[in-house]
């Protein structure tokens, strides 16, 4: 039986299917928002992929879960 990819992860093959961009891209456009503005929350990363990427909420949410800070 094949390993099933849960958590965060299990949202990539949609995120990059729906938005054109691989994970990578995303997750580096996250950490240069993190250097930018360090006292952002997970919320407000979640934010501004959607209001300033028009990235669904789910999808948003699991890129920033999954990108770790530097």
């Amino acid at each position: 039986m094949p390993d099933t990819v849960k958590g965060p992860a299990s949202y990539f093959p949609a995120i990059e299917a729906k938005y054109g961009q691989p994970v990578a891209h995303w997750q580096q456009l996250l950490r240069e928002q993190r250097t930018l503005h360090p006292e952002a929350r997970h919320s407000d990363l979640v934010a501004w992929l959607k209001s300033e990427h028009g990235m669904g909420h789910g999808h948003a949410t699991a890129l920033v879960a999954a990108t770790p800070a530097a």
